[in-house]
């Protein structure tokens, strides 16, 4: 039986909720609450001693880190598939290369917006929060450009997307507007993506700041 410890609106752990979801893999999800500081107990840090979610634990396999957890569920449970083909190597680079784009160019920003955008308005810092709008928005554009002529940022839908899907999803909230800037090919990668459940099931989770990896 897999666990995967998590906490919901950590957006590494919705990298693997996602792959799970694609998968159809049956799990029992075990929370762990980083608002009460439960990724420093001694259970937890035993499972990773970064203190970090998610956390999968397979039988006697505990893995962490949600790259390296897709990857686990991928050699693991290859169908259906999150990575392109194995023979398409360059294919199958560009995919993982956007997924750690997503992972480091991306995600965190898109955090610390949230943060800075959740103080009260006489809080903020505003400088810091128009540099963290302009750090995103060029990140929309990059994939705008990518995106022309593909459905999917890595041929089919794979971890390339999935990466980016969470936080995606949560920027109309903070005052991004993703279609700015004539980007069809975002709008249209936007409703390709949201045509799968494993994708719309993450709509109405909260968008906080955590840390996880």
């Amino acid at each position: 039986m897999i666990k995967l410890y998590d906490f919901l609106s950590c957006p590494y752990g919705q990298k693997v909720r996602i792959v799970l979801a694609e998968k159809a893999l049956t799990y029992e999800l075990v929370a762990v609450d980083l608002s009460q500081h439960e990724n420093r107990k001694p259970d937890f840090l035993r499972l990773n001693p970064f203190g970090r979610v998610p956390v999968l634990v397979d039988d006697d396999t505990t893995v962490y880190d949600s790259t390296i957890i897709n990857e686990y569920l991928e050699d693991e449970y290859p169908e259906p598939p999150v990575l392109p083909p194995i023979g398409s190597s360059a294919m199958r680079s560009r995919a993982r290369l956007f997924e750690d784009f997503a992972d480091t160019s991306f995600t965190p920003p898109v955090g610390q917006l949230i943060a800075e955008v959740s103080k009260p308005e006489g809080e903020r810092d505003q400088n810091r929060v128009q540099r963290l709008h302009q750090s995103v928005e060029r990140v929309l554009d990059y994939l705008n450009h990518e995106l022309q002529g593909n459905s999917f940022l890595a041929g089919e839908f794979s971890v390339a997307d999935i990466g980016f899907a969470p936080r995606m999803l949560v920027l109309n909230e903070i005052g991004i507007d993703v279609l700015g800037n004539n980007r069809g090919n975002i709008d249209a990668w936007i409703k390709r993506m949201m045509e799968r459940p494993s994708i719309r099931n993450l709509q109405g989770v909260a968008a906080v700041p955590v840390a996880g990896g």
